[in-house]
């Protein structure tokens, strides 16, 4: 059945209520606001009734922001009808299968998924394609101060940094590692290094820890890539090992299936 598009006035469209995405890049929507402008809107957003007046939004933010910024009165739109659960859902699994929210925004969606539609981590990483890990580990960083977490936002840390503050539980000596991170620019092996107290860590040291600053971020892209926590060991011809961990049984076989592919 093919779904109809109507034309619906802008002024009676509000926004998603569950909208994960708090920061829009001015400048993307204002390059596709110029498209819209030339070409219009190619893709309809999606809408439900709204239990008051006019309709809310539920895919297609940024589509709605630059028409507005094009001037439009009009947006092609499908209407459907959704629960607020059903609602909630949708949107926030919509934004995160983009795979272009900050470490922040996806973190909230996910834990919104857990908190307040009671979703279990194994089935968000399901519904997602993700390992339990992954949603497990980005959840975990809600438990940061504000500080650190605005820090992780604008991206001034990473993910992998953060995670890793969590394992001090003393939030006076995580900001001030968080300010050692970005003064020093430590990176993720350095900063475990003074946390677990592996080493002491002296500026020769840290220069030499990050002679390994590739494989730090290939165990990043890694991490991201497959949920578990990857620990790369080198020396200076990048001879040596790579590890993966895994919790259970289930994790290992989606390890698995993931190498196969």
């Amino acid at each position: 059945m093919v779904e109809q598009i109507t034309q619906l006035k802008l002024s009676t469209i509000v926004k998603n209520p569950y909208q994960p995405r708090l920061v829009f890049d001015e400048d993307k929507l204002k390059e596709l606001a110029n498209s819209i402008q030339e070409n219009g809107v190619l893709q309809p957003i999606i809408v439900r009734k709204s239990k008051l007046v006019g309709y809310e939004l539920l895919a297609g933010e940024r589509r709605f922001q630059a028409s507005k910024l094009a001037g439009l009165e009009t947006i092609p739109a499908i209407i459907r009808s959704y629960s607020d659960e059903e609602m909630m859902t949708l949107s926030i699994l919509e934004n995160l299968q983009r795979e272009n929210l900050n470490p922040l925004e996806e973190s909230k969606s996910l834990a919104q998924l857990a908190d307040k539609l009671g979703m279990t981590h194994d089935q968000i990483a399901k519904a997602l394609g993700k390992s339990r890990s992954y949603v497990s580990n980005l959840i975990r960083l809600l438990g940061l101060p504000d500080t650190i977490l605005k820090h992780v936002e604008n991206r001034e840390i990473s993910p992998a940094h953060a995670r890793t503050l969590l394992a001090e539980k003393n939030p006076k000596k995580q900001l001030e590692l968080v300010d050692k991170i970005m003064k020093e620019q430590l990176n993720v092996r350095a900063l475990e290094a003074i946390i677990y107290g592996e080493e002491k860590v002296t500026d020769k040291s840290v220069s030499k820890l990050n002679i390994n600053l590739f494989t730090d971020e290939t165990e990043k892209e890694l991490m991201k890539k497959l949920g578990n926590r990857v620990k790369i060991q080198a020396n200076k011809k990048y001879q040596g090992n790579l590890s993966i961990h895994f919790d259970n049984l289930d994790e290992l076989e989606h390890l698995i299936k993931l190498l196969k592919k």
